[in-house]
């Protein structure tokens, strides 16, 4: 029996239609209330593309492109002041480290009844969200802009 939202276990998923390839997707996360910290432990990836040409290299892309996107959902940001950018060098400006990426479980669907389509950008564009909402079931906090700061977390739980 699924539980009322939120139900504090940290589960959010995704589901879109990018540019022809589906994905729904589904992270595990754990959170530090005390830290406003956020721990990605798992996503499972499912993504019809069409027929799967090569199976290694769409895991690999797939992979990678929820790598870049955890970096969108917890770090990388440019900052301006007076319409200057601060973030010149990468000690200003973080990108996603190893330790960031949780388990990943990719489902490729074959599909021959579409055209092949895209498997690298795809898993991109719904990373915030599908973070975000598993922030939700965990605190019942909605945060709509990222990247999801341990800040801008403790500033919505206050």
């Amino acid at each position: 029996m699924p539980a009322k939202a939120p139900s504090g276990r940290g589960q959010g998923m995704v589901c879109l239609d990018y540019l022809g390839t589906y994905v729904t997707a589904m992270a595990q996360i754990k959170f530090d209330r005390s830290s406003g910290r956020i721990r990605v432990e798992r996503i499972v990836h499912a993504q019809d593309m069409g027929p799967v040409i090569n199976p290694e290299g769409a895991r690999m892309q797939v992979e990678g492109a929820i790598t870049m996107g955890l970096g969108y959902c917890f770090s990388e940001e440019i900052h301006f002041k007076g319409g200057e950018i601060l973030d010149l060098s990468f000690g200003s400006y973080q990108t996603p480290r190893f330790s960031w990426v949780p388990r990943i479980e990719t489902v490729l669907v074959e599909n021959l009844d579409i055209a092949p389509s895209g498997c690298g950008e795809p898993p991109i564009v719904g990373m915030g969200a599908m973070v975000a909402n598993a922030l939700f079931d965990a605190t019942g906090v909605r945060i709509q802009q990222l990247p999801l700061t341990p800040e801008r977390i403790r500033e919505k739980l206050a």
